[in-house]
């Protein structure tokens, strides 16, 4: 069992004095502080992400073009350091921290070969960096291991009718090569996302926000997460994270067909924090 840093137990603290506080207050008082419990949680799962975007903003911002180092460099420096200190303050989990740095490794590989391939490129100097990526791009897609892993914990997931881990692990390796294959061989993204309907389609998962279960269609989660994901895409670019080739001239808007490629990688992002926290099942009296 995982040892809550300070901040989750005071959180938990005041969670539990507002709920008696909303028993108080009938049917509306219990549905309002139950709808601001959700928000603190989700705001404490994209800790890492928020943090990161705020970097790119701000560097983009306010970072002067004639420093000694490279924006992406501070990038780089400052992500580590939030990693860093999230974890000696256990605002994070060693858990979650190797889902982090396994997210770092897929990322990277990933992002090596679609800057090679002119799928979109870094239009910055730095030093930092393994051919065309700069390092601080591993973290991007470490924030949203990050938000699972977290969310995961916070919200106490367990699931009914859950397919066999095997099936999603082998859906997850076909969808990842998938992106690299497409380049050379028939795109098969339409057929992926389809069997991500198909496996999960009777899966709903069950999560706590105060006291009592709630629960969604599993793939609907998948597309409410994938919706933020490009929406964070969306201030990334803007604040030249990275540059797509309909971006070179002049911003613009990621296309909404970008939120498929983002339903995939959700997909495989979900499995991979499934290696470390198996999938619980939620018991038949709980679902009534």
């Amino acid at each position: 069992m995982t040892t809550p840093g300070r901040v989750e137990r005071f959180l938990h603290q005041v969670r539990v004095l507002g709920s008696r506080f909303a028993d108080t207050h009938g049917a509306w008082g219990r549905c309002v502080y139950e709808l601001i419990v959700f928000g603190v949680k989700q705001a404490w799962c994209t800790l890492f992400g928020a943090l990161l975007l705020a970097l790119l903003l701000t560097t983009h911002f306010f970072y002067p073009d004639d420093a000694w180092f490279a924006r992406y460099d501070v990038l780089v420096i400052a992500s580590v350091i939030i990693q860093v200190l999230l974890l000696a303050t256990h605002m994070e989990t060693k858990a979650e921290g190797k889902i982090i740095l396994i997210y770092h490794l897929v990322g990277t590989i990933m992002e090596l070969f679609k800057t090679q391939v002119g799928s979109w490129h870094y239009p910055e100097d730095s030093v930092l960096r393994i051919a065309n990526v700069p390092l601080f791009s591993g973290f991007m897609y470490a924030a949203v291991g990050s938000y699972l892993a977290r969310v995961w914990r916070l919200f106490e997931f367990r699931f009914s009718t859950y397919p066999r881990r095997r099936w999603t692990i082998v859906l997850a390796l076909v969808i990842y090569a998938n992106f690299f294959s497409h380049h050379m061989l028939p795109d098969l993204r339409w057929f992926l996302m389809l069997a991500i309907i198909l496996l999960y389609g009777r899966t709903w998962v069950y999560f706590r926000i105060d006291r009592e279960a709630r629960r969604m269609p599993l793939v609907l989660g998948f597309a409410l997460v994938t919706l933020f994901i490009w929406l964070a895409e969306n201030i990334a670019t803007f604040a030249n994270a990275w540059t797509y080739p309909s971006q070179v001239e002049q911003w613009q808007m990621v296309g909404v067909q970008k939120l498929g490629s983002w339903f995939l990688l959700m997909n495989i992002s979900f499995v991979l924090v499934t290696l470390i926290n198996k999938p619980r099942t939620i018991s038949s009296h709980e679902q009534t």
